[in-house]
């Protein structure tokens, strides 16, 4: 009686929707043609912001702290050598024109680029009576052998090997800091334009006569993902005709093929537009939604036109009929299954958006978005148009594809459903095993959105080779007592600490105020390794520390806050995890009234949260996706 019921309302619906059949077609192209229109304006939409989760305690120590540390959101600009060494006045020549066009980016911090060309990078040596000191690169620098031979002595003085200049001297770097808003307009700063800045300005501008130019940071990344999209198109393009080709094979039509193409991707149209509408735009890491939408368009096309050709032919119950009825009753008889298909798909992809960041919200809202928009482009408006095809120029031939399918046809039946059903058991079995074994995060060194031989995880590995900061950080912020810095105790405690990470599997090298202060003060006592201490006297340290400023992000203006920075040597998830497990243990068995050992800030550090996101949520979200679409199946099937 249910199944009656059921089948009564969707012939009435099918009946309805073919009664009107002209008024509708015309409505869906007419909104077709509209949300096309709105699609062709969406914008490519990158931002860092969009990368956070806010609400987790990672981002919230690391936001607390932002303006006195800096973003997260940080760029390289590295320079090599077409000789053995940086030290040849072409390279001197280049490296400072680099520096200056960094400098003058859009969406550069300039007082935060650091370079041996800028002046917050400077030397301090032991000489008789203290110290002297002075900029890296003196300002009556010329490219003289004697001048270059003095820069190479104040890069070692200044202590910026392996960090500014590469362990072997072959290359040396600019760091930059971007901000998240263009300072001159106050809008949204457009990484994909300081991307193309990056490489018209710089790479296309400098990198000849030998020399190499290596560029990281997020507004790289996300150019070189956004360039990508060219060659996601040829792909498209491609996987396009292999699909034209297959339906063809399928449906034996150029009528049928062509509408069933047309309305997928007039589903991807709708999708966009609609997007469009609300305001948003699309994120590189989202460019692949529109190709898995128009997937799942066509494959509910190859059901309705299977459907509407067993209509005509006279296979059907009721002998053949012509198109509109075929229509009618392949509507009829997909109306139920075909939306609550839909609705589970819109529905998985809507579970994602507990995940609380907003790039992964948008990425479930454009998924969910352009399978809504199938219900409308192909269960509606490619039956629709199925209703006006001259059913007497269509192949009523039954399809080679369709007698290969009733091959496989025997194993739903008989004996060999019996012998599948346990294989099926095993599998499943084996497949829930090895899903508990899936790794939230990521599984190489480099953007895992690019290829490992794309330029930038080229670069970036380079980085890692021949530097010994590494570019993936993890900065463990340390909270205290305002003028902790001069507290001997504090102090050794943060030391303890940044030696207890630094010895830890995965880690590349750590950079602490205590360091610092142990250098300074052996500085101060004839560089003799057994005065490299932390002193006892508070007055002591405040002499070591008048050489540490502010800009270094080793402590801030009141030195209630001294960050330990952590580089890692990748940024595979097992590392990042390892990593932080010891400073969870670490702050659980430390962390005091008067100190504190917070996570985190860095690159590694927002990677880091987002991977506890993720984790925290997969089950609840693997659960809602199962209740839902239950639901959805006991309503279509009770």
């Amino acid at each position: 009686m249910v199944a009656e019921l059921k089948s009564d309302f969707s012939s009435r619906v099918a009946a309805f929707v073919l009664r009107h059949r002209i008024v509708l077609t015309t409505i869906l192209l007419l909104a077709t043609c509209f949300l096309g229109y709105q699609a062709s304006k969406i914008q490519v939409d990158a931002g860092f912001e969009k990368q956070l989760p806010k609400k987790h305690q990672y981002i919230q120590t690391f936001l607390k702290h932002r303006k006195e540390f800096g973003s997260a959101n940080r760029l390289l600009v590295l320079v090599e050598s077409p000789t053995e060494d940086i030290f040849t006045p072409e390279y001197f020549e280049v490296m400072k024109a680099v520096t200056d066009e960094v400098r003058y980016l859009k969406g550069v911090n300039r007082g935060g680029v650091r370079s041996i060309f800028t002046p917050n990078v400077r030397f301090v040596e032991i000489v008789e009576g203290g110290f002297s000191g002075g900029n890296v690169v003196p300002a009556e620098f010329q490219p003289t052998p004697e001048m270059l031979s003095v820069v190479r002595e104040n890069i070692i003085k200044a202590n910026i090997v392996g960090r500014l200049v590469a362990n072997d001297f072959k290359s040396a770097m600019v760091s930059a800091e971007l901000v998240d808003q263009d300072p001159q307009t106050g809008e949204q700063l457009d990484y994909l334009e300081v991307a193309s800045e990056l490489e018209a300005k710089v790479r296309a501008k400098y990198e000849k006569n030998g020399f190499r130019i290596r560029i990281i940071g997020f507004a790289k990344a996300m150019g070189d993902i956004a360039d990508g999209a060219s060659g996601v198109i040829t792909f498209f393009g491609i996987a396009f005709v292999v699909t034209l080709i297959l339906v063809l094979w399928f449906t034996g039509s150029w009528v049928l093929t062509l509408l069933s193409l047309g309305c997928s991707l007039a589903a991807v149209a709708w999708g966009l537009g609609m997007l469009s509408l609300l305001g948003f735009g699309i994120d590189p890491m989202s460019i692949l939604v529109p190709f898995l939408v128009f997937a799942i368009a066509i494959s509910h096309s190859v059901q309705i036109v299977h459907a509407f050709k067993e209509g005509i032919s006279d296979k059907g119950p009721e002998g053949a009929l012509s198109a509109r009825d075929a229509a009618e009753r392949s509507l009829g008889k997909l109306w139920i299954p075909g939306t609550v298909a839909l609705l589970s798909d819109a529905a998985g992809f809507l579970t994602i958006m507990l995940l609380e960041i907003r790039i992964i919200q948008e990425l479930a809202l454009t998924a969910a978005l352009g399978v809504s928009m199938i219900f409308f482009s192909n269960l509606l408006l490619l039956t629709l148009c199925l209703s006006f095809v001259n059913e007497y120029r269509i192949s009523k031939k039954e399809s080679s594809v369709i007698k290969l399918s009733k091959c496989f046809g025997v194993f739903a039946t008989g004996k060999a459903a019996y012998i599948c059903i346990p294989f099926a058991l095993i599998f499943g079995v084996l497949g829930s095993f090895e899903a508990l074994q899936v790794k939230v995060g990521d599984l190489g060194s480099g953007v895992p959105e690019l290829r490992q031989t794309e330029r930038y995880n080229i670069d970036s590995r380079y980085i890692t080779e021949h530097y010994s900061i590494g570019v993936e950080l993890l900065s463990v912020l340390v909270e205290t007592n305002p003028d902790a810095c001069t507290n001997p105790d504090i102090l050794r405690r943060i030391d303890h600490f940044a030696w207890q990470v630094q010895n830890t599997e995965g880690v590349q090298s750590t950079i602490s105020l205590p360091q610092i202060i142990k250098i300074v003060n052996a500085g101060w006592n004839e560089g003799h390794p057994a005065w490299r201490i932390i002193p006892r006297n508070p007055q002591t340290i405040v002499q070591s520390l008048f050489l540490i400023q502010t800009d270094t992000g080793l402590l801030n203006a009141d030195c209630s806050v001294m960050p330990v920075l952590v580089f890692l040597k990748d940024r595979r998830a097992e590392t990042i995890k390892r990593v932080v497990d010891v400073v969870k243990e670490y702050a659980t068995q430390h962390n005091s009234n008067d100190i504190k050992f917070q996570l985190a800030s860095g690159n590694m550090g927002i990677a880091a949260a987002r991977n506890e996101v993720v984790s925290a949520a997969q089950t609840e979200m693997l659960l809602l996706v199962y209740v839902a679409v239950s639901i959805l199946v006991l309503l279509a099937f009770r």
